[in-house]
């Protein structure tokens, strides 16, 4: 049992090291400003890109802008950006019933790979995003299912399963084939290699159902989970079916001597996207809204000539950036930190998948963030949380390195030791640096 020693030891420091920050650091702050704040080592770099977002989305100004466009029959070439609607009013008058040319065209054709199967968070980004659950509501459904078998283990990171699980995917396929209402009908060959790779898998392998499915009676399971279940076994079919291709098309035309330009896109094999595209429509909600497809543009070629154009302008604004949601706030903990780092990190975010959902729940629950039609805002104490604490409790880079620091200390790379020393000197800077309030803070919250 020493092979797993290191795997011991990076337990021990992450449990010592959440510990020591949280317990000295919650302490610390609420005596200085004599009111119940918590911090911790994820919850608080979360609350801190929370309040940051909100606070861009208050600091942002629309500003308006005008585009004239190019039109015949249904094809439809669009200028640059101008900010006075006269500029865009001169390029369209001038251009009206010209002349205009194709100065160059460019094709490609794009492939869209099946989506990867689910590992905990990606499942509840999307539950989030098309039930509007919360990520702990997905857990407990997904959790619930887990015991009943229906499902395998859920907290997991991998997207992959193992490679001596081929068969058991092709059977669960066709499982689902007979048995979830979304595929009735729809031919389906299951291409299991695409999800199979030991190597990424660590201790547990992708969310996928079980051959339980078979003898379960799925009438009697309670609603959320059956989408739950349902979101699962068509993600499951996606991952295992062909590439989806698609033409794209980009023309840059020339009239009276602006340039405008077209694009257009033409779908050459839908693979993939006929399953998911099956899954929204079986959704009895309002969120199945059918996507805005491209519409294929002419022939075109270069040096290609149309005659009396017709002309328009439109009017648009900037747009801000978007609260945070569930669902992009999850993707956001993933990758926290990470466009600081180095490429070789093995990166982990903020949290575990495990843990993920209820930083959220007790930001939540402690008053420091509140749900609004799906958004997450932080509250006045949740600002001025973030606002007294000291960048390096706040900074998702640091807890993105120490994540790093965990994952080096598994694999034997480097010492258990160094990390907690690193740790208690941190901890020891910050009791001694932030020991007193000016006497107008000491009444903030």
């Amino acid at each position: 049992s020493r092979e797993y020693d290191d795997l011991y030891q990076s337990a021990v420091c992450r449990s010592v090291a959440d510990w020591l920050v949280g317990i000295n650091a919650t302490r610390l702050f609420t005596v200085l400003y004599r009111h119940k704040l918590t911090v911790g080592r994820v919850q608080t770099p979360t609350l801190a890109m929370i309040v940051d977002r909100n606070q861009k989305v208050k600091e942002f100004v629309k500003e308006k802008y005008y585009v004239a466009h190019l039109t015949f029959g249904e094809f439809d070439a669009v200028s640059g950006h101008f900010q006075k609607k006269e500029e865009a009013d001169k390029v369209a008058s001038d251009c009206k019933e010209r002349m205009c040319q194709v100065e160059k065209e460019d094709i490609q054709t794009k492939t869209v790979r099946p989506p990867k199967l689910y590992d905990l968070t990606s499942l509840q980004r999307d539950a989030n995003r098309i039930f509007g659950y919360t990520a702990q509501q997905t857990l407990d459904s997904v959790q619930e299912m887990y015991e009943k078998k229906l499902v395998t283990y859920p907290r997991t990171d991998s997207q992959f399963l193992t490679e001596d699980m081929g068969q058991t995917a092709g059977n669960i396929a066709g499982v689902i084939k007979k048995n979830i209402s979304f595929m009735q009908g729809i031919s389906h060959e299951p291409k299991v290699e695409k999800v199979l790779n030991s190597k990424k898998v660590s201790d547990h392998h992708a969310i996928i159902p079980t051959m339980e499915l078979a003898k379960a009676d799925l009438d009697k399971i309670p609603g959320g989970e059956m989408q739950i279940l349902s979101l699962i076994a068509q993600r499951l079919i996606c991952a295992t079916g062909e590439k989806h291709i698609y033409e794209t098309v980009k023309a840059e035309l020339s009239c009276n001597g602006i340039m405008f330009t077209a694009t257009g896109k033409s779908i050459l094999q839908n693979g993939w996207k006929t399953y998911e595209e099956q899954f929204k429509k079986s959704l009895k909600s309002g969120n199945s809204k059918a996507e805005k497809e491209e519409t294929p543009l002419p022939q075109l070629s270069e040096g290609m000539t149309f005659e009396q154009v017709e002309t328009k302008v439109s009017e648009h604004f900037t747009a801000p950036p978007k609260h945070f949601t569930e669902d992009t706030l999850l993707s956001a903990m993933e990758h926290a930190g990470s466009e600081q780092m180095n490429d070789e990190v093995e990166r982990k975010g903020l949290g575990t998948p495990a843990t993920r959902a209820a930083i959220i729940e007790k930001l939540v629950e402690k008053g420091f963030v509140e749900r609004k039609n799906k958004q997450m805002f932080p509250t006045d104490d949740g600002i001025k949380l973030i606002t007294v604490l000291p960048e390096v409790v706040k900074s998702p880079k640091l807890t993105a390195e120490w994540e790093n620091d965990l994952t080096l200390i598994a694999k034997g790379e480097k010492s258990a030791d160094t990390f907690l020393a690193g740790i208690e000197e941190l901890v020891s800077d910050l009791v001694h640096t932030y020991h007193e309030v000016e006497e107008n803070g000491k009444h903030m919250f």
